[in-house]
């Protein structure tokens, strides 16, 4: 789970259409993004400057924690999070992005220990 910039998001994406994005933050069971989340938003924001024709779902996964209902209704309102930030903030235009809550249906790791269940936290970022 390292941060990526972003030249590396652009490589993930033209190399494989999707790239994991682990510098966003919420607090537990809570949508709105956490200060330490401005890093990971602006280099997102970066990308899509120097991308002007990029299209991206927002995609929010979630941990196994809780109820599959709850987490998949946070994951979606957690990615409609970036996405008003990219929006608001950074003047990304909204008609470039949409949202996808995952919740705990897409995990890349068991959430048997926290080390996977923090790996399957994640955003992820899909060109359309």
């Amino acid at each position: 789970m390292a941060f990526l910039n972003a030249d590396d998001m652009k490589r993930s994406i033209h190399d494989s259409g999707e790239v994991a994005v682990y510098g966003l933050y919420f607090d537990t069971d809570k949508d709105a993004i956490k200060s330490e989340s401005q890093i990971a938003l602006a280099e997102i924001a970066k990308l899509l400057k120097s991308e002007p024709s990029l299209r991206l779902h927002i995609v929010g996964h979630t941990d196994n924690q809780g109820k599959p209902d709850y987490n998949l209704d946070l994951s979606h309102r957690r990615a409609n999070s970036v996405v008003a930030e990219l929006s608001n903030k950074y003047g990304i235009g909204s008609n470039r992005l949409d949202t996808f809550g995952c919740g705990m249906y897409s995990p890349i790791a068991s959430n048997e220990a926290e080390i996977g269940r923090a790996k399957n936290r994640r955003v992820e970022l899909v060109q359309w």
